[in-house]
């Protein structure tokens, strides 16, 4: 469990975020969401260290954030983040591998375990026969099954993306959606996604996270969320929701 408890934190003499607390399960598919400028990014920064609380804390599994190493860090969070560019362009299988790196000690290259690893994710994640070609000659769907199977050789309790699949086609959206659900599911992970579409995160997630100008304004599931009171406090215009019969959640419906 990563507890967040009166977290304010921003950049130098801007605070951006203010007494934010909830709580982030080991064992669920969480949404972020928020109108921009909300300062979603900045606290996925918190939950990984990168910033320093100006108040408050971060907890997990009971201990301060602050006190935790990079190296024990990488083995508690995988991060995916919104784009990625290389200069180099790699192999399927060997940008899997980086996913290893947690476990390696100075001066130690990777082992059989570390290969047979990525090798059962490849085919976990149906990308065993793409594992040598090479980055650049996949589709963008193909990429983010990649990124997440690196993340998951990480083999952390949580994963982290940030707007990770905002650019993709629907089709490769809702395909990474169900295999967030299924991981966290089958895997028993905790999943923390930065979204803008929420018709696709009231359909897939366990629990939803609404920040508004760097504070908390709710937290629950999506039948409590998918208000229109709720949601048109969030976003500061009137928003219309229905039922939709497939999958028993609210969505928002358009004029």
């Amino acid at each position: 469990m990563i507890q967040v408890e009166q977290l304010s934190c921003g950049y130098l003499d801007k605070e951006v975020l203010h007494g934010v607390s909830f709580d982030l399960p080991a064992q669920a598919f969480t949404i972020l969401l928020g109108p921009n400028g909300a300062g979603k990014s900045t606290l996925l920064y918190a939950l990984m260290g990168f910033l320093k609380p100006k108040r408050g804390r971060i907890l997990i599994k009971g201990k301060d954030l602050g006190k935790c190493s990079r190296a024990e860090l990488a083995k508690t969070i995988a991060y995916i983040p919104q784009e990625l560019h290389s200069e180099f362009d790699y192999s399927v299988s060997d940008t899997v591998l980086m996913g290893r790196y947690p476990f390696m000690g100075l001066m130690q290259s990777h082992n059989d375990q570390d290969r047979h690893i990525v090798n059962e994710t490849l085919k976990q994640m149906d990308l065993y026969p793409l594992r040598n070609r090479l980055l650049h000659q996949l589709s963008g769907g193909e990429k983010q099954r990649v990124y997440l199977a690196r993340a998951l050789v990480q083999q952390t309790p949580y994963i982290f993306l940030d707007e990770s699949i905002s650019q993709l086609d629907i089709n490769y959206q809702l395909e990474i959606m169900r295999l967030l659900r299924e991981i966290s599911s089958n895997q028993n992970k905790g999943i923390l996604l930065i979204s803008h579409n929420l018709n696709l995160s009231a359909n897939y997630a366990d629990s939803m996270l609404f920040l508004k100008e760097g504070s908390l304004l709710c937290a629950g599931s999506p039948e409590e969320l998918m208000q229109e009171s709720i949601l048109s406090s969030l976003y500061g215009i009137n928003l219309a929701t229905a039922l939709n019969p497939l999958s028993g959640k609210n969505n928002i419906i358009y004029p």
